[in-house]
């Protein structure tokens, strides 16, 4: 009788062991919904290399951005100062002068 009341005793501290929380329920699996294409909306686009014709105004890196009007520049472009807000359109031909922290150029590309 007496060695039951032991091994009880003995498992006592065991069961305080046990997780008290149920184990997780696994989530049902969903089919994903199909992406159907917006009019108007293209998503990404292309980038084509150097569409804007950018390497031609290559002579003006490291130069000041106030040399930009004087390069006669006949396309679209656009200069982006240092931690300047770019709008997000992408344009392939329009020229892109990236202006440095001390308004210099240090980058032209296309967008």
């Amino acid at each position: 009788m007496i060695r039951p009341l032991v091994f009880l005793a003995a498992l006592a501290p065991l069961a305080a062991c046990a997780p008290s929380t149920p184990a997780p329920q696994t989530m049902p699996v969903v089919d994903p919904v199909p992406m159907v294409p917006v009019a108007g909306v293209s998503g990404l686009e292309s980038r084509e290399p150097d569409a804007c014709k950018a390497k031609s105004y290559v002579s003006a890196l490291g130069q000041p951005g106030s040399i930009i009007p004087s390069l006669g520049v006949t396309r679209d472009y656009r200069v982006v100062e240092f931690r300047g807000i770019e709008p997000q359109e992408y344009d392939p031909l329009r020229i892109v002068f990236r202006l440095d922290a001390s308004g210099n150029i240090y980058n032209i590309d296309c967008g």
